[in-house]
């Protein structure tokens, strides 16, 4: 499904005119952050990463600011992840797209740097992996502000209609969000395979995915862009007026020593 404007908002599609026009009238950046791994054997690999880059290209249009690069690969394998995976893969290769905490976290603190370098005064995170590393980001965010003030959100999907909806991994809730937002990329009639060890087993489907519409998928979206744009309003009435000074790629050295220091209290331990 294409965002209900048509106009470019991704940092990667813009020319210098309209990126600073767009920037003149947003200063806000949206990262799109998503990973490949099983969704059963209804959905692709990149379900996660679909997720998100909808609701940040749709945001964009909707409210305004710029769709930076999608930052494809994230925390999985480590931490509460290992045991999960497990579980619901009964033995099969994931073929998932992971990277160790330290290394997501430490290319999060650089993205931000390079957001502020841009003339963005504000930052949209959104993930459409859910499990723990959201809070991660979140302190990441917080270290890097704590120096080089800017307003931002960094969420995972699921915690934007969290009391209202209730998340899942490749069940009822995913799997409407992704026949609402691209509906060719769903298979429900493989929702059976994942009872046959012929087919390989349950490839972390939730065996409620059969229950998925593309209305439920539709209120759930909807809900999450009213809380974007709650959030996106309250980032232009508290971010600076003005961006910062160019920030030397040196200075995250300091930045950084203090998120490692605390790596011990991590939801998501290297």
């Amino acid at each position: 499904m294409q965002p209900t404007n048509f106009t470019p908002v991704r940092w990667a599609d813009l020319h210098r005119q309209e990126f600073l026009e767009r920037l003149a009238e947003c200063p806000i950046v949206y990262l799109p952050l998503g990973l490949c791994e099983p969704h059963g054997h209804i959905a692709p690999f990149g379900l996660d990463t679909i997720k998100a880059d909808y609701l940040c290209d749709e945001a964009a249009s909707r409210f305004g600011g710029i769709v930076a690069p999608t930052m494809g690969y994230q925390i999985h394998e480590t931490g509460p992840h290992a045991p999960w995976l497990k579980e619901v893969m009964e033995g099969e290769n994931p073929r998932i797209g992971a990277l160790p905490p330290h290394i997501m976290m430490q290319t999060f603190l650089y993205q931000l740097r390079a957001f502020s370098n841009a003339g963005f005064t504000g930052v949209v995170a959104i993930s459409g992996h859910h499990g723990g590393a959201q809070a991660d980001l979140r302190r990441v965010a917080e270290e890097f502000a704590r120096d080089y003030p800017i307003a931002f959100f960094v969420c995972s999907d699921p915690e934007l209609v969290e009391g209202r909806y209730l998340n899942d991994h490749a069940g009822k809730y995913e799997i409407s969000q992704l026949l609402h937002i691209q509906p060719s990329a769903i298979k429900l009639d493989r929702a059976e395979r994942m009872h046959s060890r012929a087919f390989g087993g349950r490839f972390a489907q939730n065996p409620d995915a059969h229950e998925a519409t593309a209305d439920y998928g539709r209120l759930i979206t909807e809900a999450s862009f009213a809380e974007i744009e709650r959030q996106v309003k309250r980032i232009r009435a508290t971010a600076p007026k003005e961006p910062l000074p160019f920030i030397p790629i040196k200075a995250m050295d300091t930045v950084w020593a203090r998120i490692d220091a605390n790596r011990t209290n991590w939801m998501t331990p290297d």
